[in-house]
């Protein structure tokens, strides 16, 4: 007759569900979500898995380096943010890595105005942005999402789970207050709208022809 599991066999397994789940957050390109950990841990029980995510969380609640975040519906494993210009030492950071100040104003207008034109842009910054606007395609910051239905077809741009990414956001709710975000900035407040768009009220139309960096309409 086989002997039943101890409390010790369980807190061992345990730990090493623990382990399991924190190298593969680590070692995870883009943020792990837990459907992810449930289809590779497909062997244990869910409710294992949670509960090694949750006991992971609490043992980088503590002082340290490093630090679990929740960041696009996921979980990283990233250094502390008081700590990035030491990481920069290390990695020598090219200045033509860092987003301009004239892509981080176009970058706050199209996250807080969402979906919105290439013209709209221009209206609320008062300069052509077309050249901005390709910079952040390229880097995969923002995305086409449709065409607005008035003459010309415009395209309409929203930001991408890559921008929630870089900025370490688990979605559009937990962008800074506008007011922040215009001072931080150097914006007037009236041009920033006061919520930002939810994801799913997005359009989800694709766009026909034009390659991403194309011409901008």
């Amino acid at each position: 007759m086989a002997e039943e599991p101890t409390v010790r066999d369980a807190q061992r397994a345990s730990a090493e569900l623990k382990s399991i789940l924190e190298a593969l957050i680590f070692a995870s390109p883009e943020p792990l979500t837990p459907k992810a950990m449930f289809k590779l841990l497909d062997t244990e029980p869910k409710e294992d898995v949670q509960a090694a995510l949750a006991e992971l969380k609490q043992d980088y609640d503590r002082p340290g380096g490093l630090q679990l975040v929740e960041v696009a519906g996921g979980y990283q494993i990233v250094t502390r943010s008081d700590l990035h210009d030491w990481v920069r030492k290390l990695f020598h950071e090219r200045s033509t890595q860092r987003l301009t100040v004239q892509a981080l104003e176009t970058l706050a207008v199209i996250a807080y105005k969402q979906p919105i034109t290439a013209l709209e842009v221009t209206e609320i910054r008062g300069v052509n942005t077309a050249g901005v606007l390709n910079t952040l395609l390229e880097r995969g910051l923002i995305k086409i999402v449709g065409r607005k239905q008035v003459v010309g077809r415009p395209f309409l741009y929203a930001t991408t789970r890559e921008f929630l990414i870089r900025f370490g956001l688990n979605d559009l709710n937990d962008l800074p207050k506008v007011e922040d975000m215009a001072e931080a900035l150097g914006l007037d407040v009236p041009i920033l709208v006061e919520q930002p768009t939810r994801e799913e009220d997005l359009p989800l139309a694709e766009p026909e022809v034009e390659e991403p960096g194309g011409s901008i309409h």
